[in-house]
């Protein structure tokens, strides 16, 4: 009996020694996941160095020799739609079975937090317990960052049929597009949902897409912090510093770092989100806000090094001590900043923050209890009394980001979410993202660097694009104002329109001003659909609905405007009259109404100069434009000849 246990045991080892040895196909194909038909299949993984691997998957065998440092890679010959089916890998050292395959066609969803809501948080959550549809499947990848291109991600992918329990978790616009594609294509549909609240577009680019984009120094810094934090720290560092003298005009050594006898400080009421101090003028503030306290120290101490710790800041901070920076990150996250022996002195020791607030509640947000100095004798004298405040009256959203920052850096998600998917083939991407980029110059530029950067990732030059436009979200003008969110808007579809293989996903009247994640995800995922009908299969349909073609001078004065892409005919509605139009001349617009018919708008003139037409032009703009297909006319600004 003992020799029957003892044979069992080993022969148990050996399958254990067997199953781990075995090789192992990365990037993101799992049980359950959707394989892209009619493109050739790539698999790419580790095994024993120098074993020969084979795969088989729906009666096709191929073979290769794992390299030197275990890699291979297979190519399986394209398919055509259907399955389901069971992928063998194959080599002396072991194998590895994947169920339950199909073959259909693949998407990529990414972007910020309207891209990652889910179905359950938005409107019609509802329809979710009748949506159930094994010929869907969904895979979202988890959040990761790094700092530099990862080749596999941390935990096999997690592949799953739509049902009413995968659905709700799943991104609301990527679940809703593919619902609707399945609708049309009567193929299986992957969907693959990368996303991130709050990202930066800096922050999915690669390594060769933040140079084409003009960041080929934050990728530097980036590399650099890799090998010296503390090199890296003091660039960003002079970077923040040199974009606060350019932006304000203090001269150097009259910073608030150097000299804050400028700024009008006051007592801070309590340590917490500064909305809710029970101050007017600081309820609902966005912008930054500067804080300072002081420490007196012993010689021995400040001889010291120590950490410190300044408890969680919303939504970025840069911090100083005695004039030399210390540290700057993102996100409400505890701040704990490593001080060099040197930059604390016996005395008088001065902490200066600045927190900047980009969205809802904001500051330094404590607890109390961890606002502290620990220094390596274990001693930590505490930091949570005499701060102060000073409001900047300024936004920090166009500061420069440390390149490591989380959200804001420089490739920081591409590396950890979107370079360890392997060599999959899609069928499109659906992109959603543009709020953090509101008031950073250069978006253009890094827009139409992430298309060629995903297109050369993803091995399909022609990939094609769905970008949603930003919604409705904030001021409803009263009057012509300039808008940063208009400016993204008319950015994308530029992009877009220049790009060839892209398409804008016009949302401007599915916003809400008060809330800047609408709930209504449906419509969005469907116009997202129909613009992939569109670019991905080709469909004779608008991809966006009515665009903008041209404008020219009426003899009277007025302009008309000619618009293509027209479903039947253009019409207002609940009025005689379009609105949303603006006449520009002479550095000044002004409302102008329309009248529509057919592909045209004429707007009458005012008797003023004019040298350019804006449409929709403000955070929230009311419009009343559509065509026959339901789909209203996208945000513009166009010149007049």
């Amino acid at each position: 009996m003992h020799a029957l246990l003892a044979s069992a045991t080993v022969l148990a080892l050996a399958a254990s020694a067997s199953a781990s040895a075995a090789p192992i196909v990365d990037g993101a194909l799992g049980d359950h996941a959707v394989l892209q038909r009619g493109r050739p299949i790539i698999l790419t993984g580790k095994a024993l160095p120098g074993e020969t691997v084979s795969a088989n998957l729906a009666g096709k065998t191929v073979s290769a020799q794992a390299d030197k440092a275990g890699r291979f890679r297979l190519t399986l010959p394209a398919l055509e739609a259907g399955g389901p089916y069971r992928l063998l890998l194959d080599a002396p050292s072991g194998q590895q079975v994947i169920d339950d395959l199909l073959i259909g066609d693949v998407f990529l969803c990414s972007g910020q937090s309207n891209m990652e809501m889910t179905t359950e948080q938005s409107q019609n959550s509802f329809q979710v317990y009748g949506a159930s549809d094994p010929q869907i499947r969904l895979m979202t990848v988890p959040k990761r960052l790094a700092f530099a291109p990862q080749d596999k991600l941390d935990a096999p992918p997690a592949w799953a049929a739509a049902t009413p329990a995968t659905i709700g978790k799943f991104s609301a616009v990527c679940f809703y597009m593919g619902q609707s594609l399945r609708e049309t294509t009567k193929a299986p549909i992957g969907l693959i949902h990368a996303s991130w609240g709050g990202s930066r577009q800096s922050a999915w680019l690669s390594p060769d897409g933040l140079e084409q984009a003009g960041l080929g120094e934050p990728a530097k810094t980036l590399a650099l912090y890799t090998r010296d934090t503390a090199a890296a720290e003091k660039a960003a560092a002079s970077q923040w510093e040199t974009w606060w003298r350019d932006t304000s005009g203090l001269a150097q050594g009259r910073e608030p770092w150097r000299d804050d006898a400028g700024l009008a400080w006051k007592p801070v009421p309590v340590v917490g989100a500064f909305s809710r101090w029970g101050l007017p003028e600081m309820k609902g503030y966005l912008g930054m806000v500067w804080f300072k306290t002081e420490v007196t120290l012993t010689a021995e101490q400040a001889r010291q090094a120590s950490v410190l710790n300044l408890g969680a800041i919303d939504d970025a901070d840069r911090t100083w001590v005695n004039g030399q920076p210390v540290g700057g990150t993102s996100l409400g996250r505890a701040r704990q900043y490593r001080l060099k022996p040197g930059v604390l002195r016996e005395g008088r020791n001065v902490i200066l923050v600045n927190a900047d607030n980009v969205y809802a509640d904001g500051g330094m947000l404590g607890p109390a209890s961890a606002m502290q100095l620990r220094f390596d004798d274990g001693s930590s004298p505490p930091l949570d009394q005499g701060w102060r405040y000073a409001p900047a009256g300024r936004s920090q959203s166009n500061a420069p980001r440390s390149p490591w920052d989380d959200i804001n850096g420089a490739g920081t998600l591409y590396n950890g979410m979107i370079a360890p998917l392997g060599p999959v083939s899609l069928a499109g991407v659906a992109w959603y993202q543009g709020e953090s980029d509101t008031g950073l110059p250069g978006y253009d530029r890094r827009l139409s660097a992430m298309l060629k950067d995903w297109r050369a990732r993803f091995e399909t030059p022609a990939l094609p694009f769905a970008i949603v436009q930003l919604s409705a979200y904030g001021d409803m003008a009263q009057r012509p104002v300039e808008s940063g969110w208009a400016k993204v808007r008319d950015t994308q579809r530029r992009v877009a329109e220049a790009d060839g293989h892209a398409a804008v996903v016009v949302t401007i009247d599915h916003g809400d001003p008060v809330d800047i994640h609408p709930g209504q995800k449906q419509e969005v995922g469907r116009r997202a659909a129909r613009a992939m009908r569109a670019t991905a299969y080709g469909e004779a349909i608008a991809p966006s609905g009515p665009r903008i073609a041209s404008a020219a001078r009426d003899t009277g004065g007025g302009v008309t405007l000619t618009f293509k892409d027209v479903s039947g005919a253009l019409a207002a509605r609940s009025g005689a009259m379009a609105i949303g139009f603006e006449l520009c001349g002479a550095g000044a617009c002004r409302f102008a109404t329309g009248r529509a018919e057919g592909d045209k708008v004429t707007l009458s003139g005012d008797g003023q100069p004019v040298d350019r037409v804006r449409y929709a032009w403000a955070d929230s703009p009311v419009v009343n434009l559509f065509d026959d297909a339901n789909l209203p006319v996208g945000p513009f600004e166009i010149p007049v000849p």
